[in-house]
């Protein structure tokens, strides 16, 4: 009888405890917005990080929070885009379908500095002097892009990456984890874009590159829409007032303007 009695009583304590664990439980427990749930099922599902959140869940969180705004992430398409303006009550913002490219197109027409025989990432490479293009802003050509696209929408062709724009869906993997920033995205009804970043001058150009922009702003000066505009030795084409008349393309004496999204 005499452990009876101690028995009893842890046993109460136990069950008081227990109650108050279960009540406090209820009680402060952080309810969920269901919300949530329904944005992230409406989302790509691509999990790319594009939108600078550490995936789709994040993502949807942060929308319902109000702490970001649709247009960050390219990958889902409008429709889903229109769903999701509903669950929240906010407007769907810029829907314009954009598609990733590479300004580049040296790859293996560009000389090199070195002999490369490291880890075979671009992020790995470009830590050694810039990496061992003989451009300091060309592609590095190890794929680091494409192991990056969860559409798988680029290859490697000739040393330089290049976007499949059928499979592409803009989510911008590829564009935050190109060391060298030679990814970009442009609207899917634009007609040409730069295939080249360099904003050396048109002698370091030509002794490193076969390919690469020289600068000579004939492009620039032919446009008949004030479109394109020298910016560092390098032609910056503004969409909104490109009309895709092609004419800068014609122009350019290194070829380094192509039509978009046929030019291969």
């Amino acid at each position: 009888m005499i452990y009876v009695f101690p028995a009893l009583l842890i046993a109460v304590i136990a069950g008081v405890l227990a109650f108050l664990l279960a009540y406090l439980g209820k009680k402060l427990a952080v309810k969920k917005d269901e919300r949530i749930d329904k944005v992230k099922d409406c989302l790509a599902g691509a999990n790319c990080g594009g939108c600078g959140y550490a995936g789709c869940s994040a993502f949807a969180e942060a929308l319902v929070k109000g702490e970001t705004t649709l247009d960050k992430c390219s990958a889902t398409d409008v429709e889903s885009k229109t769903e999701i303006a509903k669950v929240l009550g906010v407007d769907v913002g810029d829907t314009t379908r954009t598609v990733a490219v590479v300004h580049c197109m040296g790859g293996d027409a560009c000389g090199v500095k070195y002999n490369y025989k490291g880890y075979y990432s671009c992020e790995s490479e470009a830590l050694l002097v810039g990496g061992n293009k003989s451009c300091a802003f060309g592609c590095l050509g190890l794929g680091t892009c494409k192991s990056a696209c969860p559409y798988d929408a680029i290859s490697i062709d000739s040393g330089v990456a290049k976007v499949d724009y059928k499979k592409c869906r803009s989510c911008g993997a590829c564009v935050v984890k190109c060391p060298k920033l030679l990814i970009d995205r442009i609207p899917a009804t634009a007609k040409v874009y730069v295939a080249c970043s360099s904003h050396c001058k048109g002698k370091d150009v030509i002794g490193a590159c076969k390919k690469g922009c020289i600068g000579c702003t004939k492009c620039a000066k032919v446009c008949p829409n004030g479109a394109i505009t020298m910016q560092e030795n390098l032609p910056v084409i503004d969409y909104a007032k490109c009309t895709g008349c092609g004419l800068c393309k014609d122009s350019c004496p290194r070829k380094c303007i192509l039509s978009f999204p046929l030019d291969k």
